[in-house]
């Protein structure tokens, strides 16, 4: 894509986003702050926290254009803004385990339609949700999690849509761009081609491409020149 504007084409009011980040590693800041440009609102977020650590996902929160956050860590050192509207009641929170969060995700992308799990067992977090009794372990019925649009930090990408990750920055990446309709993957820059051996996420997952800041000199093989 030319421009992160252009990348994010179809987001619309109401779409359902995943946004990889570990705080601020991976996540795509120019293809966020081009969904805050655009005005689009009634969100639904998919995201390990709740704004926290990143400038432009969480100045979506701040404009409330945020309805619903799916995340494992919705409050932060020094970050209030979600706090404020959650207890204002202006956002809805589904509070998920950091380690189901990831399954769920990578169900999504696996075609598994739901997997039991221990964790949750016995809290508010397993109301409402089926429980067995595994070889003895009580566990919680958990379903995949889906999304419209994957936007996705790479560190570098090449014309065919793979992508390397750069240490933290993989995080959940991978299994993002695997379980959205339309995968939006801003790098650092674009290489003609790349080692299949240092490939993280294949094209196939990757639906579009634009390159955002650089955050890292290369430390992995590649064949080519920089574009």
């Amino acid at each position: 894509m030319e421009s992160a504007e252009q990348a994010i084409s179809g987001i619309d009011d109401g779409a359902t986003l995943m946004v990889s980040g570990f705080g601020p590693p991976g996540q795509p800041e120019a293809v966020l702050e081009a969904v805050l440009a655009k005005g689009v609102t009634d969100l639904t977020i998919i995201n390990n926290n709740a704004g926290a650590g990143g400038v432009a996902i969480s100045r979506l929160f701040a404009a409330k254009r945020v309805r619903k956050v799916v995340c494992s860590f919705p409050k932060a050192i020094g970050s209030t803004i979600f706090d404020e509207l959650y207890l204002a009641g202006e956002i809805e929170l589904e509070l998920v385990p950091q380690g189901t969060l990831a399954e769920r995700i990578r169900a999504a992308g696996a075609g598994i339609t739901g997997f039991f799990t221990p964790t949750g067992y016995g809290t508010e977090l397993a109301e409402g949700k089926e429980v067995r009794v595994i070889d003895g372990v009580p566990s919680v019925f958990e379903r995949p999690l889906f999304a419209d649009f994957a936007l996705v930090r790479g560190h570098r990408g090449d014309r065919y849509g793979n992508l390397v990750f750069r240490k933290t920055g993989r995080n959940f990446g991978p299994i993002m761009a695997a379980a959205a309709e339309v995968t939006i993957a801003e790098v650092g820059g674009v290489l003609p081609q790349l080692d299949p051996e240092v490939i993280a996420t294949p094209g196939i997952y990757v639906d579009r491409v634009v390159v955002g800041a650089d955050t890292g000199a290369d430390t992995l093989p590649a064949t080519g020149t920089e574009a």
